[in-house]
């Protein structure tokens, strides 16, 4: 069976976020991700992992005005200094949670920039992260996400991130893999999977349409889980969809579609 790890940004929004910890483990979870883990004391969130036996799988690099509908900061060329702190802060977080690996979300293309220009800045800006982040024995991910709900995101396909792991050169970057986005915006998903799976360090699951649980719309996630399991797939698996729902009624599809 593979591993799954709720996401606590999106899953048991019922209740506070510091009671998501314990909701996870008590539905069966031992691994939690979420967007981010800056706005909670890093100690009081690495008490709640280890009193739940949870695995802290995931969070992302700060990633300027969330509220303010900013989507990543590493592509624009105003904001390099301000990434690089967000490096060093998620190194601190992410060591005080024993995560092993941090996602960058590139943000959304900003007006009257040129292209080459986003593209070196993007890359620079990763090199530099990815470097930081080996030093610290975590690795960097870089995840496409679809421009429906994103319009304009800068990463939006998987071949686009394969070459961005060429041109930035590193050995410590690999690929977040979102079926719901990749799903969205280009299909392909057995092939694309078994394609690329070497530079895969963690996938994520919502049905489509709707992001909602896995088996409530278009995607055979029966049939995609095994073939994950095949192609030798052996990372977490995060659960970062719109529960229907409450998050507990909604949780039967791990069992019908992955057992």
């Amino acid at each position: 069976m593979p591993k799954f790890a709720a996401n606590l940004t999106m899953l048991f929004n019922e209740v506070d976020f510091l009671e998501r910890f314990q909701a996870a483990a008590d539905t069966g979870f031992k691994g939690v991700e979420y967007l981010f883990p800056y706005d909670f004391d890093k100690n009081t969130l690495a008490e709640l992992l280890q009193k739940h036996g949870l695995t802290q799988v995931l969070h992302n690099l700060p990633a300027g005005d969330w509220a303010g509908g900013e989507r990543g900061i590493a592509c624009l060329p105003d904001r390099i200094d301000e990434f690089q702190q967000g490096v060093e802060q998620a190194i601190e977080y992410a060591t005080a949670l024993e995560c092993k690996q941090v996602n960058c979300l590139a943000g959304i293309r900003p007006d009257g920039v040129d292209d080459d220009k986003l593209q070196q800045v993007f890359v620079d800006n990763l090199r530099f992260a990815a470097n930081k982040l080996k030093d610290a024995d975590i690795r960097l991910l870089v995840e496409p996400i679809n421009t429906f709900d994103i319009p304009g995101f800068y990463l939006n396909r998987t071949e686009q991130a394969a070459a961005l792991l060429d041109e930035v050169g590193s050995d410590n970057l690999y690929i977040q893999y979102d079926i719901y986005h990749a799903q969205r915006m280009e299909g392909e998903l057995a092939n694309t999977i078994k394609k690329h799976l070497p530079r895969i360090a963690h996938i994520q699951v919502a049905d489509n349409p709707g992001r909602a649980e896995p088996g409530s719309g278009e995607i055979n996630y029966e049939w995609l889980f095994r073939h994950i399991d095949n192609a030798g797939y052996d990372g977490w698996i995060g659960c970062e969809y719109k529960p229907a729902a409450a998050t507990r009624d909604g949780l039967g599809w791990i069992k019908a579609l992955s057992s």
